[in-house]
């Protein structure tokens, strides 16, 4: 899920029973929730098969993998799926996910890979709660009432709030640096992402092999060291043409791109539209 010009980057979705969606094994690129009211039918994550109980809520983090999935795993089961992506809680968040460590809302999701998502379990007189808030959510997304934008954020972060208290107990370890090669590697992209960075360069900062970086990160988080520099750029990218009126050329230009048709097409092919089509429709509605 990409943020679409001028749009607030929060998505909801009913999982139930006669869902005509379905999907083959992927990794997400952005943060997300699963809740379950009710029990029954099952969860593919990592390579990990879960039988979904009441109250059970996963929390997915960029790079998780999420498998095979097909209405009739949720039985008669019903829940909900919220997702989103970091610019949604304002431009300083931290671009880089491992980053998110420091954040109060976002800690839980500093995780990712083949391990799959985090399983919490919400208490039972809470649970009532929690759909209710994620219907408001969704009513607020489709209706967009005046102020919808600032309603559907305080619903989010709400529900953020919700989910950093059930992990209470589990802070600790999610919060450790349990893979510093990972926490180097990301810290080298937030410091470097503005100028030319590669493989390479990444590879020589942290002192080891191209290759042994490559599958290293891959196997954790599910995407190449080339895709993070990619996304933590594409994230800035967006911040400033939503938010300033510099030109195109100069956008690319801080975020790493020094030919500005290089930027175009790099940014064509994650957003489906130019950096002056997105400007352009966030400003203009008539334009999306």
């Amino acid at each position: 899920m990409l943020p679409s010009p001028g749009e607030l980057p929060v998505g909801t979705w009913r999982l139930e029973h006669g869902w005509t969606a379905s999907f083959e094994e992927h990794t997400h690129d952005f943060p997300g929730l699963a809740y379950f009211q009710t029990s029954g039918g099952q969860l593919h994550t990592g390579r990990r098969t879960f039988p979904i109980e009441a109250g059970d809520l996963f929390v997915i983090a960029p790079g998780d993998v999420v498998g095979r999935f097909q209405a009739s795993d949720l039985a008669d089961n019903q829940g909900w799926g919220v997702f989103f992506t970091a610019d949604a809680l304002g431009p300083d968040v931290p671009g880089a996910h491992l980053a998110w460590r420091t954040h109060p809302l976002l800690f839980p999701f500093v995780r990712g890979g083949a391990i799959g998502a985090l399983r919490l379990r919400v208490p039972e007189p809470d649970r009532a709660g929690w759909a209710t808030r994620i219907q408001t959510l969704r009513e607020e997304l489709t209706e967009r009432r005046d102020g919808y934008r600032e309603a559907a954020l305080a619903h989010l972060v709400l529900l953020l709030v919700g989910v950093s208290r059930l992990a209470a107990d589990v802070v600790d370890d999610l919060r450790e640096n349990r893979e510093p090669l990972l926490a180097e590697v990301f810290e080298v992209i937030e410091r470097r992402y503005a100028r030319p960075l590669s493989l390479r360069d990444v590879a020589a900062a942290v002192n080891i092999s191209p290759g042994h970086l490559t599958s290293t990160v891959r196997r954790q988080t599910g995407r190449t060291v080339q895709q993070w520099i990619t996304e933590r750029r594409m994230v800035q990218a967006r911040r400033l043409l939503a938010a300033t009126d510099l030109p195109i050329g100069e956008v690319g230009r801080r975020v790493g791109f020094p030919d500005p048709g290089y930027f175009a097409r790099a940014f064509g092919r994650t957003h489906g539209m130019s950096p002056a089509r997105w400007r352009q429709a966030g400003s203009d509605p008539k334009a999306r």
